[in-house]
């Protein structure tokens, strides 16, 4: 006799409820998950390599290659090629840009005070690495006009914070006569860069520390004249 075989289990396993599709990980999560060492990695590279070969010719390959990691990692961290030109710019600004203590000296002496103050941004403004992202950003206007906005708003925290609340102050002590600080502060600063990046070729050719020191003096002197009190 044959051994009866036992039948199949024919019980039904009851449907699962399928499993809630999780929301995307938020932005600001998975930027904190970046790694900040690649980050910076990818910065430097950035600048190197838009120094080196320009805008146009510059690939994301070339720099994720120069800074050691991938492409898809310079897309994640940044974006695209446009954006990270832009955070290239803020970033070779941002290891020269001083504190405020330390660009805005206040000795009650205007025309010295505005010397040092210009010197310094000089010394900001001609860096090589700025000085070629700077003309990199014009040869590109044409096609991204919003490379400008990233030259205005880094200046604009030194002239409309610093360079104006100290023309403000001298204002009040009625060492000088500024009505509207901030547009004295641009004067200032704008005569200044424009006279040392024309003196430079646009920072192609190098300036010697006495010559940014008669450019500074020069924008102080004009601005010290243009806003002396009026006599009693």
């Amino acid at each position: 006799m044959h051994e009866q075989q036992p039948e199949p289990d024919r019980r039904v396993e009851p449907e699962r409820e399928p499993e809630p599709e999780r929301e995307p990980e938020p932005e600001r999560r998975r930027e904190r998950r970046r790694s900040p060492v690649k980050h910076r990695a990818i910065l430097d590279a950035a600048v190197e390599v838009f120094c080196a070969q320009g805008y146009a010719r510059t690939s994301v390959d070339a720099i994720a290659a120069v800074a050691g990691v991938g492409k898809q990692t310079v897309y994640g961290h940044f974006g695209d090629k446009e954006r990270l030109f832009l955070a290239a710019v803020d970033h070779a600004r941002a290891g020269f840009r001083p504190d405020r203590a330390e660009l805005i000296p206040d000795t009650g002496d205007p025309r010295a005070d505005l010397t040092a103050i210009g010197q310094r941004i000089l010394e900001i403004a001609l860096d090589p690495a700025v000085s070629a992202l700077h003309r990199l950003t014009i040869a590109e206007l044409p096609h991204h006009p919003e490379l400008q906005r990233a030259w205005r708003e880094g200046a604009e925290p030194i002239m409309d914070t610093g360079l104006a609340g100290y023309l403000r102050a001298r204002h009040s002590a009625g060492t000088l006569s500024v009505p509207d600080p901030v547009a004295a502060a641009r004067q200032f600063a704008y005569q200044l860069i424009t006279e040392a990046r024309v003196a430079t070729a646009y920072g192609t050719q190098p300036l010697a520390a006495p010559m940014r020191r008669d450019i500074a003096a020069r924008a102080a002197d004009l601005i010290v004249r243009a806003y002396r009190p009026e006599s009693p």
